[in-house]
């Protein structure tokens, strides 16, 4: 067992319940048909709880690419309400779906359809747009920083970055695939998910696993402010 899979293992649990189901198989595409206009843009992957693709109009091309998770209760406006000012700004496509039910799979019961449908619409976007392959992050908060932290690790090889704001844990079933680098954020008065009890735990852990971890206390509950989400955007694309 290599070092990085033992600190990992001292924190997770039933990793090999659902091994295969995180892993995702999209990858950037060196040719797009660049079909999807400037805006947002529903996918139309499901009737109710889908996803939507944000271009802005100063995307490059190939792009920089965000995949965002929501928090629990959230849906796929969420990414767009917190990122879509940054995208403008920075220039990234912004990919934004919904899990299946109030929170992600894995925070209940372990990898599967939510995985599937990113996956579906990861391909979807990377036969749309060309994305640089050096600039991928999976973004997320609360539950979806969690997911993000799982998907991250388990597919570094697709991934480069991951930002988890305030994240809980590392999701039972999560593997290891390459070393992306990590941020994490999180309230010194969160009293959602308290800061001692989650990334002042991940963080270090991380670390020991081998892992360039960018750690940002601040003074403030459970959410994101905006200072944070540029700041990590910012580390994302440097």
């Amino acid at each position: 067992m290599t070092t990085r899979r033992v600190f990992l293992a001292a924190f997770l649990t039933a990793c090999s319940r659902a091994e295969s189901a995180v892993r995702l198989r999209a990858r950037p595409a060196p040719v797009a048909s660049g079909g999807a206009r400037t805006g947002v843009t529903r996918l139309n992957l499901r009737p109710h709880r889908d996803a939507l693709l944000y271009v802005p109009a100063s995307a490059r091309d190939p792009a920089p690419f965000v995949l965002y998770l929501h928090g629990a209760t959230g849906d796929e406006q969420q990414g767009i309400r917190r990122l879509s000012a940054l995208a403008d700004e920075f220039g990234f496509l912004l990919l934004s779906p919904a899990s299946q039910e109030v929170t992600w799979d894995a925070i209940r019961s372990g990898y599967g359809p939510d995985v599937r449908l990113i996956d579906q619409a990861l391909t979807k976007v990377f036969a749309l747009r060309r994305v640089d392959p050096r600039k991928t992050a999976v973004c997320g908060f609360s539950d979806g920083a969690s997911y993000a932290l799982g998907l991250g690790v388990s597919n570094g090889d697709l991934f480069r970055a991951v930002i988890a704001f305030s994240p809980g844990s590392i999701p039972p079933g999560t593997e290891e695939s390459g070393t992306p680098r990590i941020f994490i954020s999180h309230g010194t008065k969160d009293q959602i998910l308290p800061i001692e009890a989650t990334s002042r735990r991940l963080a270090p852990l991380l670390k020991q696993a081998g892992y360039e971890v960018n750690f940002q206390e601040y003074d403030g509950p459970h959410t994101v402010p905006p200072g944070i989400a540029r700041g990590a955007i910012e580390w994302f694309l440097k």
